[in-house]
């Protein structure tokens, strides 16, 4: 059996939100300890990496069983942390065959959705969530393409361009999690510059 590690981007500045979304309190509990929470259910380890406010989050949030990285360049966009999340793991003690990747502001992800992805963790592979057909989160990254993303990623668009490029395994996870990503506050309007 494949070991899988999770991996919360959590580093943003939710500018259209206006504020960091790892510190954003939804259903009782903040974004980034409900992301946390969820990987922790499949996952082992639990990684997750902050950037805007990162002390704020530290001593605010709950984040009991994941190792936290701090991406000094999270400004530059959600590529430095995903390669400072598999910098981190390639560094791990023990082997881990795979990562899925999830983000923090999806509060609607679950761990049915994260275990169906997990499923297909092989060092080789690679495989994507999809929603009514539509690629979304998790994403899952085998070891021997961690190198490769890492490379290829640039500002916002993390493993997208990897993946254009390579075999997909293409997991159905609708009705499992809801795929919605919170770009602003409920109700209101984008804020920020």
């Amino acid at each position: 059996m494949s070991t899988v590690a999770g991996l919360v981007l959590a580093a943003g500045g939710g500018r259209r939100y206006g504020m960091p979304k790892a510190l954003v309190e939804h259903g009782g509990s903040l974004l980034v300890e409900r992301a946390v929470r969820t990987a922790r259910a499949v996952c082992d380890p639990v990684l997750v990496v902050l950037g805007a406010r990162a002390v704020d989050v530290w001593r605010t949030a709950d984040l009991d069983g994941a190792t936290v990285l701090a991406n000094r360049d999270w400004e530059t966009g959600m590529a430095s942390s995903l390669r400072t999340g598999l910098d981190g793991l390639r560094g791990w003690p023990g082997r881990v065959d795979a990562v899925l990747v999830t983000l923090v502001d999806m509060p609607g992800m679950t761990p049915e959705a994260l275990a169906a992805v997990a499923a297909h963790a092989a060092p080789d592979a690679l495989a994507v969530a999809t929603y009514d057909g539509v690629r979304g989160h998790p994403v899952l990254l085998g070891r021997e393409h961690w190198a490769g993303v890492a490379a290829t990623a640039t500002g916002d668009e993390g493993a997208r361009r990897y993946l254009a490029a390579h075999d997909v395994t293409e997991v159905d996870c609708t009705g499992l999690a809801d795929p919605v990503d919170l770009d602003v506050p409920p109700g209101g309007v984008a804020s920020g510059p």
